[in-house]
């Protein structure tokens, strides 16, 4: 059986880091490392990020375009995009591990209040705060899909109390869902910390706003790993502001780079990371895209399929 053509562009991605593990795991197949190196209406698969908008229109007899993130909006919103060929998202469990860990951090350190210790740090001030049990705290999770089940069965673990809310009906073991448009109040009135894992999509842009963040708990704490463009900025410095919430762990935004002039970088009540709660690993992450590979040729059907409807 002819190999597949098959071609790396993804621009956000080193092509060190990959040469390795794609050959290795891709074995058999032809690998080209630039979009240059072949006639683009010979190529068979795209191996892709954040591809600069029309970069993939030239890509006119794909068989599958596999993204090497989980997040796939950019792809999405770009109409050149070949709407012939199936687009796969990653599904790798390192990264899963990475995004459950990051949760987890980020929960426990809102727990423990480490937010407002920093912050006592920072004025010298020597305080001690009293506060629940974690068997007496409750944590959100803002989409219940692979990763947020994960992430619950571990924040379980830590003795939380879990809810869940989701856009259709979910049952995980443990977890209170909650499902629809109708019952995200009621979900919301009792989170005290709130885990965003959300797709981006274009009935969840812009989700997180002041009525969003009004229907919190007084004093709620927010962790967004998900995707910044879910959330309002202003209107998430306004409730930082006014002390309706008592911190905010940003590791996605509007804009990334987050430019140097931003409010969050210097608010006294957000912490900031560098979209790095669950980095690919091209080690581990070359193995799923072989496996697509195998599905493709065999007529299996493929992981991660993305719904373009529905967004993902």
């Amino acid at each position: 059986m002819a190999p597949y053509e098959i071609v790396f562009l993804a621009t956000d991605e080193s092509v060190q880091r990959w040469r390795a593990p794609l050959s290795e795991a891709l074995a058999g197949e032809r690998l080209h490392w630039s979009p240059e190196a072949i006639d683009p209406s010979a190529a068979d698969i795209v191996l892709t990020a954040v591809p600069a908008p029309g970069a993939l229109a030239p890509f006119t007899s794909l068989r599958l375009i596999q993204s090497l993130w989980m997040g796939v909006e950019t792809l999405l919103a770009d109409a050149t995009v070949p709407r012939n060929a199936p687009l796969a998202r990653m599904i790798d469990p390192h990264m899963t591990r990475g995004m459950v860990e990051s949760v987890c951090a980020h929960a426990l350190a809102a727990h423990l209040q480490l937010d407002e210790y920093a912050r006592f740090q920072r004025e010298r001030r020597w305080k001690m705060l009293r506060g629940p049990i974690a068997a007496e705290r409750t944590v959100g999770i803002l989409g219940m899909g692979e990763l947020g089940q994960t992430a619950a069965a571990a924040l379980q673990g830590l003795g939380f109390r879990v809810l869940g809310w989701s856009r259709t009906p979910r049952a995980v073991a443990g977890v209170e869902c909650f499902a629809g448009a109708a019952t995200r109040d009621a979900f919301l009135a009792r989170t005290e910390i709130l885990v965003v894992l959300l797709p981006l999509t274009p009935d969840t842009r812009g989700l997180i706003d002041a009525n969003f963040l009004a229907r919190l708990q007084e004093g709620a704490v927010l962790i967004n790993l998900a995707r910044g463009a879910l959330v309002s900025d202003d209107d998430l410095l306004a409730a930082l502001d006014a002390g309706r919430l008592r911190h905010a762990a940003l590791d996605v935004f509007n804009t990334e780079p987050l430019p140097p002039e931003h409010r969050y970088w210097t608010h006294p009540r957000v912490t900031v990371t560098p979209h790095v709660a669950a980095l690919t690993n091209p080690a581990t992450a070359a193995a799923f895209v072989a496996e697509n590979v195998r599905r493709l040729r065999a007529g299996e059907r493929l992981l991660g399929l993305v719904d373009r409807a529905r967004g993902y």
